[in-house]
């Protein structure tokens, strides 16, 4: 391993690390507090696409209100930052993973288990509400852990907030995940967001007992059709008060599911429930205003600082090497079984970088991909429109150990299947780089196996 550190990123007194994930207006990004040594997750907007797209007034509306939340199960806003062309949040990170994590790997959850985590994530989207912020887009890799194994919900990107309310008091915007989605939010006739995510709390509930979707089917009209109808079955180990409950929350028609405060008092959910313990502080929104004040004071803005070295690939220390993890069991790190949780996927390769990168170029240009390189990160854009927009797929390798790279593929944006068709196909061009601990004992370093499965 080259003894020079990797450039790395100042912004105010942050130090950015690698790309935790990435949307159409924004990327989050891994950074230390070199004041204090804290580490945080960075979302970045590109302030010339939020202009483009006349999303500032909801992206103000929706930080200001973000920072408004203080509650122990969802992720915490710290403060907002702007350069000359970009926007700066700056959240909690966050090192136990994806709740889901925990499913894939492990199978369905316990009852006693399950409820503790429902009991969390109830909590935390009641709270919001109350604060009239609906989340809209409750999935598995919104709902993560800290190190104490707490439920935080995260990712409110999507959330609509009391401004977006019609005078009817509905909804309009349909978003969300299919599977997810409750069915009132698919007829596009307007929705309560309260009780749209409750929908969405019933399914997460359903697939942490049962290890599968209630609602699944790779058409789409068939599976909305589930959806409408409400046409899923419990399993025979759900308890009867569970079911109960389930069925209540996934009630097609919205006037008569259950409410919030209704699944609070359910004899099934209070069992040894224990209500969230927080004060209420004063939050200042100074620093909102100060970076969307149009005349803007130059002073106040952040600029990004480069620490140029030589291009190699960035080093990952231990403590995001874990972080990569599933919680801390590192044995899932380079095999992980992805399972309900499919956006991304990664393996490792004992080959040159250099050689890695020209590997991936060859393989994704056949399939219809351009490829463009910065250093050691690969963007691929499919050619054809899919049934998201075009497939974006990130590509970037990181130096674990000498001579020992990690290299992480995940969906930038696009359609999930898609990504997992475009994989599969990627695989087969890379198989010949692939490293497994036990191909050392083969004598086959160059691993000739498939790669992970998403």
């Amino acid at each position: 391993m080259a003894s020079s550190r990797p450039s790395r990123t100042r912004v105010g007194r942050y130090e950015l690390g690698r790309t935790l994930g990435e949307g159409t207006f924004a990327k989050v990004k891994f950074a230390r507090n070199v004041e204090t040594g804290e580490n945080v997750a960075i979302k970045i907007l590109d302030k010339e696409k939020v202009l483009k797209h006349k999303m500032i007034t909801q992206i103000k509306r929706e930080i200001s209100t973000m920072k408004l939340i203080r509650h122990p199960n969802v992720i915490r806003m710290f403060e907002v930052m702007a350069s000359k062309t970009k926007i700066y949040i700056v959240l909690e990170f966050v090192t136990g993973g994806e709740l889901f994590d925990k499913v894939a790997s492990r199978g369905r959850l316990k009852e006693d288990e399950a409820r503790k985590y429902f009991q969390q994530l109830i909590n935390a989207v009641d709270y919001c509400h109350s604060r009239g912020v609906f989340h809209r887009d409750l999935k598995p890799e919104n709902l993560l852990l800290d190190a104490n194994g707490c439920l935080k919900v995260s990712d409110f990107g999507l959330s609509a907030l009391p401004q977006q309310v019609r005078e009817d008091g509905l909804l309009y915007t349909t978003c969300g995940t299919p599977n997810y989605v409750a069915p009132e939010v698919i007829n596009n006739k307007g929705y309560d967001g309260a009780k749209a995510d409750l929908w969405s709390c019933g399914v997460i509930l359903f697939v942490l007992m049962a290890g599968y979707l209630p609602f699944e089917d790779a058409n789409l009209t068939t599976l909305y059709k589930k959806i409408f109808k409400a046409d899923f079955t419990c399993p025979p180990w759900f308890s009867s008060s569970a079911k109960k409950l389930i069925k209540r929350i996934l009630d097609p028609n919205p006037v008569t599911r259950i409410t919030a405060a209704e699944v609070i008092e359910n004899d099934w959910f209070k069992k040894g429930y224990v209500p969230p313990k927080f004060e209420l502080q004063d939050v200042s929104l100074a620093d909102v205003d100060a970076i969307f004040n149009e005349a803007g004071d130059a002073a106040l803005l952040v600029v990004e600082k480069r620490d140029e070295r030589p291009a190699q690939p960035v080093t990952m220390n231990a403590f995001e090497l874990i972080s990569k993890s599933q919680g801390l069991n590192l044995s899932s790190l380079f095999e992980k079984q992805m399972g309900l949780v499919n956006r991304e996927t990664r393996f490792t390769s004992k080959r040159p970088a250099n050689e890695i990168i020209s590997k991936i170029e060859e393989a994704a240009t056949p399939l219809g991909f351009d490829v463009k390189k910065n250093n050691y990160k690969l963007k691929l854009q499919g050619e054809k429109t899919g049934r998201k927009g075009h497939l974006s797929v990130a590509t970037e390798i990181f130096e674990v150990a000498p001579s020992l790279y990690m290299v992480e593929v995940r969906k930038a944006g696009g359609d999930t299947l898609e990504f997992h068709k475009f994989y599969k196909n990627l695989s087969t061009g890379l198989k010949d780089i692939v490293w497994r601990a036990e191909d050392e004992t083969n004598g086959n370093l160059a691993g000739a196996r498939a790669l992970p499965p998403l």
